[in-house]
């Protein structure tokens, strides 16, 4: 037998087949054990015999050696992977690296679509996706009533409601809830020089506790803390940074509000915002207590929040609510409100609450970027595959000379996958930008939008739509180049070759596709921006244009509602008749509160002659604005009738003012002027009819509203508005100079134009409009992109068809027609698709539209217009760079 050398057998290490290395070492040792029995007198059988015996199990051997052998093989396999996969990427850095123009255009087409798709999802992750910045938060719900049409006295629950319904339901671990009146800088901060507004929301004392927020420093409100007064307010991370610059000894320290010391107790972290979660768009400064026995006889002043039992599921709280309600009195002095709340109990989890509403809407907008991710993706793919029909002799070049389809195919999907790794690390900057460009924008009423960041999701999502975007778009000219003759290509030296006509044939549908999805993203903005127009159309019952207000303060602490009013009323009349002689200002008024904003209602004043006309809760209650003098005239709200005067006070007969809805439900067909409204034992003379303001949004409809006069009523706050020809800024400082003048306790508060109302309102719309719009755009930039690539590169392959026309006495206009019908078939094919395709897209949108029809003509003809512009433009660069071809050059050229 022939022996294997020592030094081969453990050089040879294990080759391409370890079954057949191992078997074959094996019989070497048994052939070798053999013969050295037989040496020894054994027969060459018992020998064999013995040899196997004394090796044991061979078949055991055998597949260790083996499972030995194919690790060995896979790690060689893999290493063998990583050396090709580095010189692919060597090279394709390389190849790149002699196309600056193709890889930066590449790159930034792709950075805009993944930038823009990151920065939505951010969005959509933090309003939708990710849970409410509090421990547990799947448990905590909203307790609210049906929507009405009464503002937030119908939303909210009196003192001895929530202490009843807190001790009486078994499904909630706890119910806490604030205070929903607050009205911003609602609060001064005195003793240390000027006074300075902050706006202060008034908490039941276990209301932090409940949502497990921990404090930075100090410490919260305790839950035996409910009731009486306490001296003591916590503050947020950013008041205690911008008015304390951060002093870190400020717990224990006493602040003056309103002039009453507080003893700071605590700084909140940085990750709670109140506003962000239950008031977008207002900034809150600290906190309070709310003593439910000084208000328990104020009505429906609180919200209700609680925090389910773990295990317990939402509809087991609704039902152990709704045993309850019926139970609970509006207040326990009147035993006729008993069961008050039966029926308006109604939990939902308080992430749906804050963002709910905003879900379709969000939907939208990130199929709006998904399409925008589609254009780039398909611009990705014809740009890759004009450059691979450019480099069908290099690969040609690289089959012959030993490479593989695949190998092809992977080098195409490598290149694809380097551009798309270089547009996701820009997007993701170009994202982070936007994000710190949205957290900025406190006027805009959405919630949460303080707290986006790119975190380990969104990092996550960039990976995955780069990733996705490059084998998905980088597939196509790979395969494409695969599936041709690349011997052929090596004899061919046509430039308009069939293959380039293929090539030619398969950018162009994916143009035409662009074109499409342009087509959609153009129709939705041009339906959302006719929308908001509408929204900007709408009569909101005011004039905003040319009024300003500010809150005013002044010290009105009385013992009754009527010591109230008779010490305020000749303070309205100073405030006004002094500001009202500045310079400039046509008129001022005063109301508690302001359209748009915080509002509530009391009672509901009956007909008189009528009351027994109509059943209980059959009339809604009206919203409530208590108004001087001067106030429909500074607002610019038109009335029949007369307005309020300085003679309408305490002792005289009560008067009030009602809206046209009001008027109509009471007396249809006839005017309200001078009628008779019961409100208990008082009777209520109309002495005006106003328009129907909106009181909630500018796109809701309107309730009944009723105004009573200042001099009569007590009123919740001051917010003065002035009439004016000039700028508010203008204004501001002669305005603020007369309030302290009168009391010099007036803090800097703000005097904002009321048209900032208005557009806080509308400032969600105008949110999303803003980004479809943008959107819209960089769709119809990057499908004009598209049709320029293709109609240059069909120029480019038709340069000696185009010399030979010219040359036999084509004239300019007539090349240049030729290619500018091309690009309009493309534009047309395009917008026909597209215009299927959007009549199945807006009905994801249907419900942001406001007046306007999913079908509106306008918004389909404006597509068209749009997208025939872009398409003769982008075509005509190459129609005219055809047109002055030069015949001789084109046909010596080719």
């Amino acid at each position: 037998m022939t022996k294997i050398p020592i030094w081969r057998r453990y050089a040879r290490m294990f080759g391409p087949d370890a079954k057949a290395d191992v078997r074959e070492e094996l019989r070497f040792h048994l052939d070798a054990k053999t013969e050295e029995l037989m040496a020894q007198g054994w027969r060459r059988e018992a020998a064999r015999d013995e040899a196997e015996r004394q090796f044991g199990d061979l078949r055991a051997v055998e597949k260790i050696g083996a499972a030995i052998g194919g690790r060995m093989e896979q790690r060689k396999r893999l290493a063998d992977h990583w050396t090709d996969a580095m010189e692919d990427l060597r090279y394709t850095l390389r190849t790149l690296g002699r196309d600056p123009g193709f890889t930066v255009i590449s790159i930034v087409i792709l950075a805009l679509a993944i930038g823009a798709n990151v920065a939505v999802f951010s969005v959509v992750n933090t309003l939708l996706l990710r849970p409410l910045p509090f421990p547990n938060a799947d448990r905590l719900v909203w307790i609210t009533p049906p929507k009405s049409g009464c503002g937030l006295s119908c939303s909210t629950y009196t003192a001895d409601a929530f202490e009843d319904l807190r001790a009486g339901v078994r499904a909630y671990d706890d119910l806490t809830g604030y205070m929903a009146f607050s009205t911003p800088n609602n609060e001064r901060l005195t003793g240390h020089g000027e006074p300075v507004p902050a706006t202060g929301i008034e908490v039941i004392s276990n209301f932090f506790s409940v949502l497990g927020v921990t404090p930075q420093m100090g410490r919260v409100f305790r839950p035996d803390e409910m009731k009486g007064p306490h001296a003591e307010t916590v503050l947020t991370d950013a008041y205690w940074r911008r008015q304390f610059n951060a002093d870190p000894a400020i717990v224990g320290k006493a602040i003056e509000l309103n002039g009453t010391p507080m003893t700071v107790i605590g700084v909140l972290p940085a990750s709670f915002d109140f506003g962000a979660i239950f008031a977008p768009g207002e900034r809150v400064d600290l906190f309070t207590i709310c003593d439910l026995d000084a208000e328990r006889n104020w009505g429906d002043i609180v919200t209700l929040i609680g925090r389910m039992k773990p295990g317990v599921t939402l509809a087991q709280t609704a039902d152990d609510t709704a045993r309850v309600a019926p139970t609970l009195y509006f207040n326990k002095k009147y035993a006729d409100t008993l069961g008050r709340f039966k029926g308006e109990m109604v939990p939902q989890d308080l992430k749906g609450y804050v963002t709910g509403k905003l879900r379709r809407s969000l939907i939208a907008l990130w199929s709006a970027v998904g399409a925008i991710l589609l254009i780039a993706g398909v611009n990705l793919s014809n740009l890759l595959l004009a450059r691979a029909a450019s480099r069908t002799k290099e690969f040609a070049l690289r089959g012959a000379l030993g490479a593989s389809r695949g190998r092809i195919v992977r080098q195409l999907l490598l290149e694809s996958l380097v551009l798309s790794s270089g547009g996701a690390l820009l997007g993701l900057g170009l994202a982070l930008g936007l994000i710190v460009w949205l957290r900025s924008q406190g006027a805009i009423a959405l919630p949460l939008l303080n707290s986006l960041r790119i975190d380990g999701q969104a990092l996550g999502w960039t990976v995955l739509i780069a990733f996705i975007t490059a084998m998905l778009f980088g597939l196509l000219p790979g395969v494409r180049m695969a599936s041709g003759n690349l011997q052929e290509a090596l004899k061919d030296s046509s430039a308009g070759s069939g293959q380039s006509r293929k090539h030619e044939r398969v950018r162009a549908v994916l143009v035409v596709t662009e074109i499409a999805l342009a087509c959609m993203l153009l129709v939705s903005a041009a339906l959302l921006l006719r929308s908001f127009m509408k929204v900007l159309d709408v009569d909101l019952g005011f004039e905003a244009s040319r009024a300003a207000s500010i809150a005013v303060d002044y010290d009105g602490d009385a013992p009754t509602a009527e010591a109230y009013v008779a010490k305020m009323s000749p303070v309205y009349q100073q405030v006004l008749g002094r500001v009202g002689a500045i310079p400039g200002v046509e008129v001022a008024g005063i109301s508690d509160y302001l359209p748009l904003g915080p509002n509530r209602s009391w009672g509901t004043p009956l007909p008189e002659g009528k009351q027994k006309s109509y059943a209980p809760g059959e009339v809604p209650s009206p919203l409530v604005y208590v108004v001087t003098p001067g106030f429909m005239r500074a607002m610019g709200i038109r009335m029949e009738g007369r307005d309020f005067t300085w003679a309408d006070r305490v002792g005289s007969q009560d008067v009030v003012m009602i809206n046209r809805s009001e008027a109509r439900l009471f007396w249809p067909g006839e005017s309200g002027v001078g009628k008779t409204l019961v409100d208990g034992d008082g009777r209520l003379l109309v002495i005006g009819v106003v328009d129907d303001v909106h009181e909630e949004s500018t796109e809701a409809g309107t309730g009944a509203q009723i105004y009573y006069s200042a001099l009569q009523r007590r009123a919740s706050s001051m917010q003065l508005v002035v009439r004016t020809q000039m700028k508010p800024s203008a204004l501001a400082g002669s305005v603020l100079q007369t309030l302290r003048d009168i009391n010099p306790k007036q803090p800097a508060a703000e005097f904002k134009p009321v048209q900032g109302i208005v557009d806080r309102a509308n400032s969600p719309r105008r949110f999303f409009l803003l980004l479809v719009g943008v959107f819209a755009g960089l769709g119809l930039l990057l499908a004009a992109l598209g049709i320029y690539g293709v109609i240059s590169y069909s120029v480019t392959q038709k340069t000696q068809e185009i010399g030979v026309k010219m040359a036999l006495g084509a004239s300019t206009g007539r090349v240049q027609m030729e290619v500018l019908r091309q690009t309009l078939w493309l534009a047309v094919a395009g917008v026909v698709i597209g215009s299927v395709a959007s009549v199945l897209a807006t009905r994801l949108i249907a419900s942001m539209l406001f007046g306007t029809s999913a079908q509106d003509p306008m918004a389909y003809l404006g597509m068209a217009v749009a997208i025939a512009i872009v398409a003769l433009v982008s075509g005509y660069l190459p129609a005219r760079r055809a047109s002055r071809m030069d015949p001789m050059v084109a046909l010596r050229g080719n």
